[in-house]
């Protein structure tokens, strides 16, 4: 840990000189420019590092309790920002903002208070280029491991990031003291300029990461000599949360079998008790019901499915769940979506209900954006199924597509033991499962990358791509310009992207808007329209084949990740 407290400081010194910056750089500017007191800059500076660590260690945590949408951060901070704009173009708005608080001292607080809610507001709309230090912090806050050390290295980046910054607060204060004759012009133009910026920052991120990518990355060589480095690499390996091996399911006690009370009589139900199913924990919302639990469950059969919406394996598994829904509902089943989500645009609420509303899904679905329901399970695949019987004792798992029929059957097993006679038909549902060795799935994001080729990858900054020589089969290559970030790749300039795959069916996880033109073998296949991060079908055939996949980008299209059928 010790080597870290360096390159966490050093990371973010060199955060503050990087195109990252550049989107909040004219409101330090500003705002350091707009007091004659020294202490303006230092108010600032400490408003930016309190926010930005805070949010960046518990902003979902904040946000829940708040009741309000994360994703609508950056426009709070951007409205922040506007309002203190206003108290620089009119002094009237800033006395009547500190009437309120003017019991609290004789002294005028404007400067300074204003200043650390100006970087208050910095804070929230401040979206770094997140290196290997930065990546380390939030892949821990992902997964709920947020120690001593994550928040040291957060806080020390955070200062790192601090001090250039007050330098040029400092530098542009000074630069406004030599008009002094021209105070309060200084102040007007400030908060012109500060306006300006808040309503650009409002429209959404798209203008940060569009100003950001357009400018080279004349900072990688640095950052990867001080983040990048095997040291550094290893000390921050030592910091992911480690991964249970086996979920508390993983041994059957067969020989121990309750018995379900809930029928006219006893009966003995022929099947593995793996102990009482966990709750439901962490639930952000639930759409198709109201807030549900297995405690007001008991008594019916409950088969809970854990699932995200762009993941093919599930969507091959939804016609299966909603036709038993629709033939054993009536019967005593309820089928419960828990939608725990793989990629950041899946954590937005709206985005599940529009896909829950476009695959049909008529069944409860419960939004586990934190994984609190997944770790209650030690779960760890997408499909994922718990059968449980009327008394809340899982009965039966399964991971992955296939096994329909037995799923089906033991959930007619289980109707049947608590009274329900007269069940309707077996669902005959076709099994879409893939058979035979088929390209696996591929992440396109550096954290999960594997079976690339070509070019060495620049973490979280746009740079230019080459195909290799070559493409082994199940393989893929980026060329032109592209910036891999963590879970995704955005398309630059001439952004190309190369598959060798051994599959039916090609599908590409994709985000933003635009074109990808598409061609197998060298022979062109149309174009995808991109208008929402879904799951879109590239290739589709009879039979699995061999093929070469080219894809053609226009800017700002985002890719996840390959999956195949």
């Amino acid at each position: 840990m010790a080597i870290l407290i360096p390159i966490a400081f050093a990371a973010g010194v060199i955060t503050a000189f990087s195109p990252c910056v550049l989107p909040v750089l004219p409101i330090i500017l500003a705002g350091g420019g707009t007091s004659a007191t020294p202490r303006r800059p230092y108010a600032i500076v400490a408003g930016l590092v309190t926010f930005f660590t805070l949010f960046t260690l518990a902003g979902a945590w904040i946000w829940s309790q708040l009741h309000i949408d994360a994703k609508y951060q950056i426009r709070i901070g951007a409205v922040m920002l506007l309002v203190l704009a206003l108290t620089l173009i009119l002094p009237k708005a800033g006395e009547l903002l500190e009437r309120p608080f003017a019991f609290l001292t004789r002294r005028r607080v404007g400067d300074v208070g204003g200043g650390f809610a100006l970087g208050a507001g910095l804070g929230l709309v401040f979206v770094p280029c997140a290196g290997p230090v930065l990546t380390a912090v939030i892949t821990n806050v992902g997964g709920h491991t947020v120690g001593v050390r994550t928040v040291l290295l957060a806080l020390l980046y955070a200062l790192g990031l601090a001090v250039p910054l007050l330098l040029i607060a400092q530098g542009s204060r000074r630069t406004a003291m030599s008009f002094r004759a021209h105070a309060q012009t200084v102040r007007i133009v400030a908060g012109v300029l500060i306006a300006a910026v808040a309503v650009v920052l409002y429209r959404g991120p798209a203008w940060l990461t569009d100003l950001q990518t357009k400018v080279p990355g004349y900072l990688d060589s640095a950052q990867r000599a001080i983040e990048g480095n095997h040291a550094a690499r290893k000390a921050l390996g030592d910091l992911k949360p480690k991964k249970r091996d086996q979920t508390p399911f993983a041994s059957a006690e067969s020989n121990s079998l309750p018995r379900l009370r809930v029928a006219s009589k006893p009966v003995k139900v022929p099947l593995n008790d793996y102990g009482t199913a966990p709750d439901f924990q962490g639930i952000s919302h639930w759409v198709n019901s109201g807030d549900l639990s297995l405690h007001a469950l008991r008594g019916k059969v409950v088969l809970i499915d854990f699932w995200t919406y762009s993941c093919i394996n599930c969507l091959r598994t939804l016609p299966h769940l909603e036709d038993w829904d629709k033939q054993y509902r009536s019967k005593g089943l309820v089928i419960v979506g828990v939608h725990t989500p793989e990629f950041a645009f899946e954590h937005d609420l709206g985005n599940v209900q529009k896909a829950v509303a476009k695959l049909g899904v008529r069944y409860p679905v419960a939004l586990d954006n934190d994984y609190k329901t997944w770790n209650a399970y030690s779960n760890q695949f997408w499909p994922a199924e718990y059968l449980l019987d009327q008394t809340g004792h899982v009965r039966h798992i399964h991971f992955g597509e296939g096994e329909y029929g037995k799923t089906e059957q033991d959930i007619r097993l289980l109707l049947r033991a608590g009274g329900s006679s007269a069940l309707p038909r077996p669902v005959r549902e076709p099994d879409a499962t893939p058979t035979g060795v088929i390209t696996p799935e591929s992440y396109l994001g550096y954290f999960r990358i594997e079976r690339y080729s070509g070019s060495q990858l620049s973490a979280d900054v746009p740079r230019d791509y080459h195909y290799p020589a070559t493409l082994a089969r199940d393989h893929f290559a980026y060329d032109g310009r592209w910036t891999v970030e963590s879970e995704r790749i955005v398309a630059g300039d001439g952004a190309r992207l190369r598959l060798h795959f051994h599959a039916r069916q090609v599908n590409l996880v994709l985000g933003g808007k635009g074109l990808v033109a598409v061609m197998v073998d060298g022979r062109a296949k149309g174009a995808v329209h991109v208008n929402g991060d879904r799951l879109y079908t590239l290739v589709s055939s009879r039979l699995i084949r061999d093929g070469v996949l080219d894809l053609a980008f226009t800017p700002g299209v985002q890719a996840y990740a390959f999956t195949f059928g």
